[in-house]
């Protein structure tokens, strides 16, 4: 049992980290673009001892220090001064 706890580990890992990527919008990843580090991640994860998801978390990750991002308003094309512009 004790071996396998490892090997849990590095999966669990590599699934966050596929996840988490794959969720985060593209700005916020940096040094690569989405899709290398998607195919780092899936590449070398469990056959590399997590190499991949350990890189993409130190390396790739682009987390704002202490503020959040500010939430997107949807407005009603009759609200929206963009929309109104264009008419």
């Amino acid at each position: 049992m004790t071996r396998l706890i490892p090997i849990f580990l590095v999966f669990g890992l590599t699934i966050y980290a596929l996840i988490d990527c794959a969720r985060t919008d593209e700005s916020q990843i940096k040094n690569l673009p989405k899709w290398g580090w998607l195919l780092i991640i899936i590449l070398l994860g469990p056959q590399a001892v997590a190499i991949g998801p350990v890189a993409y978390l130190i390396a790739g990750r682009n987390k704002p220090k202490g503020s959040k991002m500010p939430k997107r308003r949807i407005l009603p094309p009759d609200d929206d001064p963009d929309f109104l512009g264009r008419l």
